[in-house]
Order: C-alpha cells, then structure tokens, then sequence
C-alpha cells in the first residue's frame, strides 16, 4: 500500500502541471492581488506611525507576497472533492483500491501542492520582490524550518477538508458546512491580515483553532518573524494540530465506513 502512494501524488503533479493557462492565470490573479493588498497593509503601517503589530513596512510587504506565494499550494479554501465522490457513489472505487483512504488523498494532495508552490507560489514572490520589495531573513536556517513548516501547512489545511468532505457520509450536501468554513479561514488563518493584528480576544480565538497553522505559522518563519529556536513552538504547534486533525479524521473516517450508505447513482 505504501508504495503506491508516491504514485499517486505523481500522478496529482501531472494531473495539475496539464492545466498550464489556468496556472498562469492564477498567477495574473495572485500578483494583482498582491498588489492590492499589500498598497492597503502598507497604509495602514504607514497610518500606525511606521509599525503596526510589530510589521515594518518591509515585513509588512514580505508577509504579503509569502501569503500569495502560499495561497494555491496551502489551498485553505473549500473543496469538496471527496464529498462530491460520496454523493455520486464514486467513492466505492476509492475504497475497492488497496490503499488507506485518508493516505492515498493526503499523497494526492501532497502533490498537487508539490506542483503548485513553485508554478504559482514563486511568481507572484518575484513579482513582489521586483515592485514592492521583499525582504528575506539572512540565517539559512530559516529555510529549512520554512520548508517543514510549509509542508506541516500543506497537511494541516488537508485533513481538515478531509474531515469536512467526510461530512457527506451522513448528509448529502456539505455546502452548508464548507460554507462556514469559508467564513473562518479567512480572517482567522492569517490570509486576510496578519493574526497578530487581530485584537487580543480574536487573536485568542485564532490559535484556539488550526487556522494560523495554515498561512500564519509558515509565514512567520519564512519571513523571519521567529528565528532559530524561537521558530520551535511554531513548529510543535503545526504538528500538534496536524497530529490531532489525522486522529480526528481516522476516528470519523472508521465510523462512516462503519455505517457507508453509497448515495447518487
């Protein structure tokens, strides 16, 4: 079972490196983006008296274009894949195969975000860089703690879809909850504003859920918020949320494969 899933997230790369015009037109959309949000947090530092939240006008540029950079190949919005599967009765040739549910999606997702972090994360970076500015740490170890967090990023924004699309086996139509989802992941994960500008008592709220671990947490420590480390807790607590989110997803998992009623066709 463990070898196939390699397979499978090679496949997702090939999968999504076919879609080239919607890969650059992700692109034009990040870096246009980009450039809006980045003239409105700008502002408002410059507004704070220069610093706002501990962000300079630099960082407050870095955390912009690593949050667009970031944006495709974390994928914090609603999908439904999965759940759209259940609906139609797909799922059964899911679960015909000889691999772990939960592990062959999580493979799958692992490669399309392999493909997508340098085909629409770099762009917009450089994009950033060259009319903004960027500016990265100089400790090489930000790199590395970077690239675990990313990937504990990728995992974590994961099995949380996973769990809701798992929502589907009691009920057919998971709009509702993606819905309200929708509505958290924004203000809450960092996407929209750094969680550190957030008052006191969201700001709470934030890192009471895995929200911050999706786009926050790798931002902090690619952009050189926390170093070295300080970057630790960061880190341990992405995992911790991720270790939870897996346990989570296998204890619903096991109870709708318990009780499958194939819906659709």
């Amino acid at each position: 079972m463990l070898r196939a899933l390699p397979a499978l997230a090679g496949a997702e790369l090939r999968r999504y490196s076919s879609y080239r015009l919607a890969v650059w037109a992700g692109v034009v959309t990040n870096s246009v983006f980009g450039l809006i949000r980045a003239s409105v947090l700008l502002s408002a530092v410059s507004a704070a008296g220069g610093r706002l939240a501990g962000y300079d006008t630099g960082q407050a540029s870095t955390y912009v274009w690593l949050g667009q950079g970031l944006l495709a190949a974390v994928a914090i919005w609603p999908w439904s894949e999965i759940a759209d599967r259940v609906r139609t009765g797909d799922i059964a040739v899911d679960l015909a195969r000889p691999v772990d549910l939960q592990l062959g999606w999580w493979a799958r997702d692992l490669g399309r975000a392999a493909f997508l972090l340098p085909a629409r994360g770099l762009p917009p970076l450089v994009v950033g860089a060259l009319l903004v500015g960027v500016e990265l740490p100089g400790s090489w170890l930000a790199y590395p703690l970077g690239a675990l967090s990313v990937l504990l990023a990728v995992s974590v924004s994961f099995h949380l879809r996973f769990v809701l699309n798992l929502v589907a086996f009691w009920t057919v139509d998971v709009r509702g909850y993606l819905s309200f989802y929708f509505v958290l992941v924004g203000p809450l994960s960092g996407v929209l504003v750094p969680v550190h500008v957030l008052p006191a008592w969201l700001r709470t709220v934030a890192y009471a859920t895995p929200f911050p671990s999706m786009i926050q947490a790798p931002i902090d420590v690619l952009g050189g918020r926390v170093t070295g480390v300080d970057a630790l807790p960061v880190l341990l607590a992405q995992a911790a949320w991720l270790a939870g989110l897996v346990l989570l997803g296998r204890v619903v998992m096991h109870r709708a494969l318990h009780r499958l009623v194939v819906q659709g066709g």
